[in-house]
């Protein structure tokens, strides 16, 4: 993994990605954060069960590593129900779409991942799927085409996005719950690398928790990818325990600050700063000098800096705030401060 991604939300192996599969939580009891979501599922939750019926479609959108997947699976664990998870780009056609739907008994959870890239045929066909539970197939096209009504069982449709404006109204529609998660308060995020540096066999203090925490975005993935650099290095450094030290100096090697930018952060702000005068600015031009993707920076670089007040998003374009200047060390002019 390159330094500059290890505070990318999704920039996980599949070999992390099934580390962490062992750190997520599988019950709302275990569930740590997003309390007011938890709230609403629980009782949602209990309520269908109570009614022996499958649980109402849900939306969860918010930026990547908050948790959206590791909800689902949470919900389908407490729902006693199978999952099949998939993503919006992986149906490319209506067959398979249908192929899955078919499969599912009563009381499924499908999961589709990334819900806003659903091709437009794809989606045509999941709407008549989420409301009544049949979809109409079309056999043998062209002057002797027949349609055939396909009854499917009771099922639960959970998505996930990053890009919540990008889903139609329709689709939108349909969704019983649509749940907005958030970034995670430092204290919430130092109670999860407590409880992931315990599955770990992995000693760590309270300042080592915390220093972590606060470089870890407010995001669950990062703190837990964040924990495991950490890890590393105090056992090369033959470290016992991560301790505030320990955990700063393992930061800095992979280029994390106190806070929690990495360098395509810092990059990114700076190309505002200096070569656009602070702003405004659109992404498409920051992207080109950049050379990078314009929805990466759009869906994992500029989440965090609104969030924590180093940009603002006009309709003008971006804009570099007095926070970004102070932190990078510039000064209004775009010139960087000399230290006294």
């Amino acid at each position: 993994m390159a330094l500059e991604s290890i505070v990318r939300p999704d920039s996980t192996g599949e070999s992390e990605e099934r580390d962490f599969t062992n750190l997520r939580p599988r019950s709302f009891a275990e569930y740590i954060g997003q309390r007011e979501i938890i709230d609403n599922l629980k009782i949602a939750v209990q309520a269908a069960m109570e009614r022996g019926e499958p649980l109402d479609h849900l939306l969860f959108h918010g930026p990547p590593g908050l948790g959206k997947t590791t909800l689902a699976y949470v919900i389908a664990e407490e729902m006693r129900a199978d999952i099949v998870c998939t993503s919006g780009p992986a149906l490319e056609r209506p067959a398979d779409l249908v192929g899955i739907l078919t499969n599912l008994k009563r009381g499924d959870i499908l999961f589709i991942d990334e819900i806003h890239r659903l091709p437009r045929i794809v989606e045509e066909y999941i709407y008549p799927a989420m409301e009544d539970f049949e979809i109409d197939m079309v056999i043998d096209p062209g002057p002797h085409a027949r349609t055939v009504k396909l009854e499917l069982s009771h099922f639960t449709i959970v998505g996930a996005t990053t890009r919540a404006g990008l889903i139609t109204g329709p689709l939108r529609d349909r969704f019983g719950f649509s749940l907005h998660l958030e970034f995670y308060d430092i204290e919430d995020l130092r109670t999860i690398i407590t409880r992931s540096a315990g599955i770990l066999s992995t000693s760590i203090t309270g300042e080592g928790s915390q220093s972590i925490a606060f470089r870890s975005r407010g995001t669950p993935r990062i703190a837990n990818r964040l924990l495991k650099r950490t890890r590393d290095y105090a056992q090369v450094m033959r470290r016992e325990t991560i301790d505030e030290i320990t955990s700063v100096e393992a930061m800095d090697i992979n280029g994390v600050d106190e806070a929690g930018l990495d360098r395509l952060d810092r990059n990114y702000l700076t190309v505002i700063i200096k070569q656009y005068s602070g702003g405004p600015v659109g992404v498409s031009a920051i992207a080109a000098t950049l050379s990078e993707e314009r929805d990466t920076l759009i869906d994992v670089v500029e989440p965090f800096l609104l969030a924590r007040g180093f940009l603002n998003r006009t309709s003008r374009g971006r804009i570099a705030t007095a926070h970004a200047y102070r932190h990078l060390g510039f000064t209004r002019s775009g010139q960087e401060e000399l230290p006294l």
